[in-house]
């Protein structure tokens, strides 16, 4: 599977989606017109090893709902992700058995050789 998960409403998911430019084969998923689904999340989760890795810490909600002061385990990690968008650490890249997680610099540039390497 190519598949990228991302915002089209985030800036920064923008600008990795043009410096990756990925081929045709890719389908672009925005995850806020067509939500993720339980299927997709296991299988991000199948190929990060955890639920955790895909949540985003720096989402909003996670401060406004105090979440750093909680206990989350897998299942909740899970349940945030379905329950709202802005949970999923952005942008998820997956190019066949590959999954690249985020924004960060060293997170971007291996996607992009990964993408680039099979032109």
């Amino acid at each position: 599977m190519k598949k990228i998960y991302h915002l089209s409403t985030c800036d920064t998911c923008k600008r990795i989606l043009k410096e990756l430019d990925p081929p045709s084969s890719f389908i672009l998923q925005d995850i806020k017109e067509s939500p993720i689904t339980e299927e997709q999340i296991d299988e991000m989760q199948e190929l990060s090893g955890s639920y955790e890795s895909l949540f985003s810490k720096r989402a909003r909600l996670y401060k406004e709902r105090d979440l750093k002061n909680n206990d989350l385990d897998e299942g909740r990690y899970k349940n945030l992700i379905l329950e709202h968008y802005t949970f999923l650490k952005r942008p998820v890249i997956i190019n066949n058995d590959k999954i690249f997680i985020g924004n960060s610099k060293k997170t971007v540039e291996a996607a992009k050789k990964s993408i680039h390497a099979e032109k």
